[in-house]
């Protein structure tokens, strides 16, 4: 009976250390991968809308240089 005993208890320590497994190095991954998706989409934002953002910009700064002339003559 002890050996039974014995022998179950080893199994199941045996199966909890496969349950029980290191995930440091898991989430390290993880959370690279996350932050490479949240780079590629920032890349795709501003390549997606540079010309748009340049343009609004020009304007203003068009916008900004009439109304000083204006005001200084």
């Amino acid at each position: 009976m002890l050996r039974i005993w014995i022998a179950f208890d080893n199994v199941k320590h045996g199966a909890a250390k496969l349950l029980v497994r290191e995930t440091d190095g898991v989430t390290a991954i993880e959370y690279g991968l996350i932050a490479g998706a949240i780079a590629v989409a920032i890349i795709g934002t501003v390549v997606a809308l540079g010309s748009d953002i340049k343009n609004m910009f020009t304007a203003v700064g068009n916008a900004l240089n009439s109304t000083a002339g204006g005001a200084a003559n």
